[in-house]
């Protein structure tokens, strides 16, 4: 089968395709931004690229068009369709369907499909499953919105039964706006945590409760529901109804909880202690990550003990607390090199714990957070009352506010000096090099690629004179 893939770029549409082709399927794709990482991982796979959505691209003659999110029916400000491939497809009638859609016809039907769902932590915890259930020798397929470091890519077919994925609550398509994760009919699926996100697509966190529950509907009741139990949101989605086996976690009454510093804890189920771990990785958030993917792991045959060794060798993600650069300032101690961290947070939530988690890591030492308010949601400032609260933390803060349609300067007005506020990446770098000291860990957080900004501080931290220079 051939099939063309209209936003192969993204991180789900990209993962999507590796699969295909693993798959033996001919891929080809297009997208607005054909650019690497993501575009030299597709070509070393032999997949053929199109820069934008031309609709000479029907010349093609797929066997199917697979339609990524990024897809609209709307129009530029002259009137012309912004998607015109799209308009074309349409106007000939040629197949087409949605990326979930498509996996879940051609890749999970049949298999143990284990979805991970939930605000944050989706993408370490799917991550982290996959590991262990790799380390057991069952050899799983997998699709994660980022690269895990044990694996090295981010999606694989797997010759066994089980299925791993990363259950986004996003939107499928154009033309099919239930939550992509309803596609997937897992056997075990966890839900991590559930705040209000996607303020674009979703009125109110009601809103995304009923999409939590109509996943839920679709486990059968020989299945599994791993289920945070700290969360309230996530008690109210279950009340709604629940058909299958319930497993908790978090809480000291959870079926699955944690006792220690989480780089190093006894995990207890219910109330006896059944596996230890003791890992780099550091936060709360991660503690409980590995705990929702022990109790998976758990459904698909994995003891506790054996899941808990395993996470000794995990890795992590790729921009999940990444170390992009040490730097010893001039004249300051080799010992006390300034750290350039490179982090996907961009809800107030997951800023606040991703500090969090450093600030337990690097005790005393200055973290200077560096953010960009980049996600539908924050762009549209439905949280920015938010942002003081996330940063707490940290000693000092800096915001890049370029395209923000809210004043980021009285969002942070608050935090007085500890806040600072650019409209460009190379004045906000600015700002930080006039502030750093030997020893100062810079936090960098976005879901984008923030304009190089990690390379950049590197360089401005490099350009620094020596004293008497």
């Amino acid at each position: 089968m051939h099939i063309h893939i209209l936003g192969i770029c993204g991180t789900f549409m990209g993962g999507l395709a590796a699969l295909a082709r693993e798959a033996g399927h001919r891929v080809t794709g297009c997208d607005a931004g054909v650019y690497p990482p993501m575009s030299d991982q597709l070509r070393a796979l032999g997949i053929d690229l199109i820069e934008g959505f031309g609709a000479e691209q029907l010349a093609l003659q797929p066997d199917l068009f697979v339609v990524g999110n990024v897809v609209s029916r709307a129009r530029l400000p002259t009137g012309a369709p912004r998607f015109p491939l799209m308009e074309a497809i349409l106007d000939v009638g040629a197949p087409y369907t949605s990326g979930p859609q498509w996996l879940s016809e051609h890749v999970l039907q049949g298999r143990h499909v284990l979805a991970v769902a939930g605000t944050h932590g989706k993408t370490t915890t799917t991550a982290m499953l996959g590991w262990i259930l790799h380390s057991a020798g069952l050899e799983p397929g997998f699709l994660v919105g980022g690269v895990p470091l044990n694996f090295g890519v981010s999606a694989k077919l797997g010759t066994g039964k089980c299925f791993v994925i990363e259950a986004d609550e996003y939107d499928t398509a154009f033309f099919d706006k239930r939550s992509k994760f309803v596609h997937y009919r897992p056997r075990t699926a966890v839900l991590n945590n559930l705040e209000f996100d996607h303020a674009d697509i979703f009125d109110d966190l009601a809103a995304i409760e009923r999409q939590f529950h109509h996943l839920l509907r679709t486990v059968p009741a020989t299945g599994r529901v791993v289920v945070n139990g700290l969360e309230e949101s996530l008690a109210r989605v279950l009340h709604r109804g629940c058909w299958s086996e319930t497993r908790s976690f978090g809480a000291a009454v959870s079926d699955f909880s944690a006792v220690g510093e989480p780089h190093d804890f006894d995990v207890l189920l219910h109330g006896k202690p059944v596996a230890h771990v003791r890992w780099t990785l550091g936060g709360v958030h991660n503690q409980l990550n590995a705990l929702a993917a022990i109790a998976a792991a758990d459904h698909a045959g994995v003891p506790p003990a054996q899941a808990a060794e395993t996470l000794a060798r995990f890795e992590n993600v790729k921009r999940r607390m990444e170390v992009r650069a040490q730097i010893a300032l001039p004249g300051s101690p080799a010992n006390a090199p300034v750290t350039v961290y490179d982090d996907f947070a961009h809800h107030p939530t997951a800023i606040r714990t991703t500090v969090n988690g450093l600030r337990r890591r690097v005790g005393t030492a200055r973290i200077l957070a560096i953010f960009e308010p980049r996600s539908n949601t924050m762009k549209l400032g439905a949280m920015k009352a938010q942002l003081p609260w996330s940063l707490e933390e940290a000693d000092l803060s800096f915001c890049h506010s370029g395209g923000l349609g809210w004043d980021a300067s009285e969002a942070l007005a608050p935090m007085g000096a500890r806040a600072q506020v650019a409209d460009t990446v190379d004045a906000l770098v600015a700002q930080v090099q006039a502030q750093v000291q030997p020893g100062d860990h810079l936090l960098c957080m976005s879901n984008g690629g923030f304009g190089g900004i990690h390379q950049k501080l590197a360089d401005a931290l490099r350009a620094l004179k020596r004293p008497g220079g």
